[in-house]
């Protein structure tokens, strides 16, 4: 008898507005010193409009979903919301209601269980993880599980107080606006199943990358400490990985595509070939998808995987490797094989 869940359906919103790297440079107090594109491969990011916030990116990324999915709005039985950003009219950060029952009520929704989680960048992964946790022991049918991120704030707070490139708020700089959605059911058949859901937490490390909101400015601030977390999260992942792949029988050769957090390209390619070391093996593709986006915290995974689908990329029967991190320091791995969706989303190949 079959027991689990898998993705029955993606959906995204990114916010019209684009803001280029090059914009952002120019405002910098220190941008001659810094070649922020060539280390970090972003060119542009999504940042939201007047109109726009957290709740709308979120609902309009259920609506996307909805467009490829079976469910109706009024089936679902679940809804958590993961994001980290809980901004609504505004930059005006809201507590209560929890967001989940605002996209409960905007979809119409009446019966859903429905409540908030915050895990940082690794929250839609960490939503997904409990989830499955619900479907595969018969609680729900299914579950929605969304995240609205207008997180670039961080970046226009951190121009106006950077003055050295060594400052603790230059990974702000990285930052992009984006809604993603992903419905989860319950699986008829094995190649269907996650095969691995992991997520750790290291929390000696918590210091190392901190947001709140700031007491001068609207919006929040974050402090990172970019070396010291890339070198702890390098050296813990690898243990992770070897663990999931073990789970799920899979030598690292056999994963076809490694998304990990889109954080920046020279980061995603030092980890990248620290794991090829590591298990002397490496996957078919690390992908690496943020020259348009930047890093949208806890949206990043489902928006590439989204994209990847959208242009056709994925074949039936690939292995696909999901890598988190996240300020805690939290690290995630989810695999599956990707089947249903190509049908859903097209299959080029």
């Amino acid at each position: 008898m079959i027991s689990g869940s898998k993705i029955e359906s993606i959906g995204i919103k990114l916010p019209e507005k684009i803001v280029s790297t090059a914009e952002i440079m120019k405002q910098l107090k220190v941008s001659k010193t810094i070649q922020l594109e060539r280390l970090t491969g972003i060119s542009n990011r999504h940042v939201c409009s007047e109109m726009e916030d957290s709740l709308t990116l979120a609902v309009d990324a259920v609506n996307d979903c909805f467009k490829y999915s079976s469910w109706k709005p009024d089936d679902i039985e679940m809804i958590i919301c993961c994001s980290i950003s809980k901004y609504l009219n505004g930059l005006n950060h809201v507590y209560e209601p929890p967001f989940s029952a605002l996209i409960k009520q905007k979809l119409g929704n009446t019966k859903a269980l429905n409540f908030d989680i915050s895990n940082a960048c690794a929250g839609m992964m960490t939503g997904v993880y409990i989830a499955n946790n619900y479907i595969s022991r018969g609680v729900v049918k299914n579950c929605l599980v969304v995240s609205g991120e207008y997180i670039s704030g961080l970046c226009k707070n951190a121009i106006q107080n950077i003055d050295s490139q060594h400052h603790p708020e230059m990974a702000s700089l990285t930052v992009g606006d984006a809604g993603a959605a992903v419905i989860l059911d319950k699986s008829e058949s094995e190649s269907d199943n996650f095969s691995v859901l992991e997520m750790v937490t290291y929390s000696r490390y918590s210091k190392l990358c901190l947001g709140n909101q700031s007491p001068r400015q609207p919006g929040g601030i974050m402090k990172t400490q970019m070396k010291k977390i890339h070198e702890v999260a390098i050296e813990n992942a690898p243990f992770l990985v070897e663990s999931a792949l073990k789970k799920a029988g899979l030598r690292f050769s056999e994963i076809d595509f490694l998304i990990p957090h889109q954080t920046a390209k020279l980061s995603i390619h030092l980890g990248a070939r620290e794991l090829a070391k590591y298990f002397n093996d490496k996957p078919g593709e690390t992908v690496v998808n943020i020259a348009e986006t930047g890093n949208t915290a806890s949206t990043t995974h489902f928006v590439t995987l989204y994209k990847y689908l959208q242009e056709g990329r994925f074949k039936k029967g690939d292995k696909i490797m999901l890598l988190g991190f996240a300020s805690g320091l939290v690290i995630g791995v989810i695999i599956f094989t990707i089947n249903g969706l190509i049908e859903k989303y097209g299959d080029n190949h």
